[in-house]
């Protein structure tokens, strides 16, 4: 069994940057791919970015080159961190540990992209 938490959501300007943390719970983090997905009303949720166990990263089109996944395995924490924002990164913002047949999600964190 895995809990996890989301924090760092909040708003931010266009252009800004934020940082979100996804801390886990129980043991085994480092056996997990964790990913981030976002949602935004009447949308299906969207992976944004993953990390495997060996540390290899995938990304969403739409934010390659501004948004860096990351894990510290001590920790048990996964990171977001996002530049460059758009109004269209607005969304909540969730983490999925995801190993196997088991799978596991954060409750979000809100991420809104306003002036």
């Amino acid at each position: 069994q895995v809990q996890l938490v989301e924090s760092g959501g909040g708003l931010v300007q266009p252009g800004g940057s934020l940082r979100l943390s996804c801390a886990a719970s129980g043991s085994m983090f480092s056996t997990y791919d964790m990913i981030w997905y976002r949602q935004t009303p009447g949308k299906q949720r969207e992976l944004v970015a993953a990390i495997t166990v060996g540390g290899s990263t995938n990304y969403a089109d739409s934010v390659k080159g501004r948004f860096t996944i990351s894990r510290d395995n001590a920790k048990k924490t996964v990171y977001l961190q996002m530049i460059s924002l758009k109004p269209e990164d607005t969304a909540v913002y969730y983490c999925r540990a995801s190993r196997g047949a088991y799978f596991y999600w954060g409750q979000g964190t809100q991420v809104t992209v306003s002036s």
